[in-house]
């Protein structure tokens, strides 16, 4: 797809501690975590540290992210950055990016059978927009859809759309994490800022 203009939001500097336990930081990481601060994001993106998980990888850093409009939280998701300084044969680098991305969508398109093909081409598209080059990208899309039943008819129906991803990044940090961002956003139904990219409506909320 065609290169597409990256809206400039604000940062989120505040968020770049890193762990740091038994073993010294590699400057290397340190960098690549100061990277993520760097990250431009749309406006209706909020993203905040989380804590790292602690066994995946001697190096680790975390964030979340969730796509706001109003008091309507569209979209959330994780972003992991793992370092390992010895590299890792399965990643194929020294880096890893493992990120996760969940929206509401409507009822009727979660028995779209190509829904979850379309849920990876957007992240691949998010990516490519970026300029953010990777290897060893693996992942799965689930689209779940819950219809109550009996005394619980009136909790109405529900539908989620789950993209689960990691790859081993050979470009700058900050472009990996504003793609995942980016998902979030199509996940959410915002209009891109590319005409290439159709993302899904939004959810109509209160109510079937």
């Amino acid at each position: 797809m065609s290169d597409r203009a990256v809206a400039t939001g604000p940062t989120y500097h505040h968020c770049v501690g890193v762990r740091n336990e038994v073993d010294p930081v590699p400057a290397q990481f340190t960098a690549a975590v100061e990277q993520i601060g760097l990250a431009a994001l749309r406006p209706e993106v909020t993203v905040d540290q989380m804590p790292a998980p602690r066994r995946i990888a001697p190096h680790a850093h975390a964030v979340t992210g969730d796509v706001l409009v109003g008091d309507d939280e569209l979209a959330t998701g994780r972003f992991i950055l793992l370092h390992d300084p010895a590299g890792n044969d399965t990643w194929g680098g020294t880096f890893r990016c493992v990120t996760f991305a969940r929206a509401d969508i409507e009822f009727d398109m979660a028995a779209d059978p190509v829904l979850p093909g379309v849920g990876w081409s957007w992240l691949s598209d998010a990516l490519a927009s970026r300029g953010a080059e990777l290897t060893a990208a693996s992942g799965s899309v689930t689209v779940v859809h819950t219809e109550a039943f009996g005394d619980m008819v009136d909790n109405g129906t529900d539908a989620q759309i789950e993209v689960r991803a990691s790859w081993t990044p050979t470009t700058g940090v900050a472009d990996h994490v504003g793609a995942w961002t980016d998902l979030l956003c199509m996940l959410a139904g915002l209009p891109p800022l590319s005409p290439d990219v159709v993302p899904l409506p939004r959810r109509t909320w209160g109510g079937r």
